[in-house]
C-alpha cells in the first residue's frame, strides 16, 4: 500500500513534496501525491492576518491527516504554526536551504521606488533600510507576484531564496543578508507532518536532518516565547548555535533584537521571554494598528 502525501496545488509546493516523495522512493516507499486547497490558496487577496495567518496554508492539510484522507503532508516549515493539534508529529525536517530572502528587480536598486509582500516583517526590514522606497501589499503564488513584477506594478518583489533555487530561477536582483534582514522563523526548511503513529513516523525518519532539526526546534522555541502572531514584525534565525531574533516596529522605525548563543531549547526560551518583555510596546502597537483582536 502507498503513502498518500498530501500537499497545497502551487507549483513550489509540488516541487518539495517531490523532493520528499523521491526520498522515500529510493527507499522502496510507493507514494500517492494528493492536492489539497487551502484557503490561503483561495483568498489570495487579503493580508495573511486577516484570514487566520500562515496557519491557513496548514490547517486543511491537518484535517485531512486526521480525517485519514491522506498519511502526512510537507510544508515550508515556517508556515506551520506554533499551536499544534494532538495526534500529529512533525515526522521529519529536511535538510535547510538557503534562509535568506531576496530582492527580484532588475532596475538599479539605487531606483527601486515601490516594493511588494504581504509580509509584516519584510515590510518592516525594507523601510528600515536607507532605500527611499514605498510598500505595498503582494500575495499570489511566485508566479503570480512575478507577473505583477514583469507588469511594472511593482519595481522590485520579495521572495525567499529557497523557493526561488527549488524551482530552478535564477533572477536578477540582491540577496538580503540574513544577519540583517533576519529570516522568518524556519524559512528555507521543508517539513513532513504525518499522524502521530510510531510505523508512519519510522518511514519518514531517514530523511530527518538533525542539525537543521536542532536549529528551527530553537527558533520555534523563540516564537512560541515571543508569541504576537503573524502580524507581528519578527525575524529568528539560528545558525551553528549563534541566535538573531528581532521584533520591529510596522514601519521599522524602532526594532529590538538579541543576538546571543542559541544552542538549546532552555536557551532559546529564555531569550525569546526576554525579547517579548522589551518588544511588548511594538507587539501591541502592531496587534492594534492592524485592527488584530487579542
Amino acid at each position: 500500500m502507498s503513502l498518500k502525501i498530501g500537499t497545497r496545488g502551487s507549483k513550489l509546493a509540488l516541487v518539495q513534496t517531490r523532493k520528499v516523495t523521491d526520498a522515500l522512493q529510493q527507499r522502496g516507499i510507493e507514494t500517492e501525491t494528493v492536492v489539497i486547497t487551502t484557503p490561503g490558496d483561495a483568498k489570495t487577496g487579503v493580508p495573511l492576518h486577516a484570514i487566520g495567518g500562515q496557519g491557513v496554508f496548514v490547517r486543511a492539510l491537518d484535517d485531512a491527516i486526521l480525517e485519514g484522507r491522506i498519511d502526512a503532508a510537507v510544508h515550508s516549515m515556517k508556515d506551520i504554526p506554533s499551536a499544534r493539534p494532538e495526534g500529529l508529529s512533525t515526522c521529519a525536517v529536511l535538510r535547510r536551504d538557503s534562509p535568506a530572502d531576496y530582492l527580484v528587480h532588475s532596475c538599479d536598486l539605487e531606483e527601486i521606488r515601490v516594493v511588494g509582500t504581504s509580509s509584516t516583517r519584510r515590510r518592516a526590514q525594507l523601510l528600515r533600510s536607507a532605500l527611499p522606497i514605498e510598500v505595498r501589499e503582494l500575495r499570489g503564488n511566485v508566479d503570480t507576484r512575478l507577473k505583477k513584477l514583469e507588469r511594472g506594478e511593482y519595481d522590485a518583489i520579495v521572495l525567499a531564496e529557497a523557493g526561488m533555487q527549488r524551482l530552478g530561477l535564477d533572477l536578477p536582483g540582491t540577496r538580503l543578508l540574513p544577519q540583517w534582514y533576519v529570516p522568518s522563523p524556519n524559512q528555507g526548511a521543508i517539513a513532513v507532518v504525518c499522524r502521530n503513529d510510531p510505523g508512519c513516523i519510522e518511514q519518514f525518519q531517514p530523511l530527518d536532518h538533525f542539525q537543521t532539526r536542532k536549529e528551527v526546534e530553537v527558533e520555534r522555541a523563540v516564537m512560541e516565547e515571543v508569541g504576537g502572531g503573524c502580524f507581528t514584525p519578527m525575524g529568528i534565525f539560528c545558525e551553528s548555535g549563534f541566535l538573531i531574533a528581532e521584533v520591529l516596529a510596522l514601519d521599522g522605525s524602532r526594532w529590538e533584537r538579541i543576538e546571543d548563543s542559541g544552542d538549546t531549547i532552555e536557551e532559546a526560551r529564555e531569550i525569546g521571554q526576554k525579547l517579548r518583555t522589551i518588544a511588548c510596546d511594538l507587539i501591541e502597537d502592531a496587534r492594534i494598528s492592524l485592527g488584530v483582536s487579542e
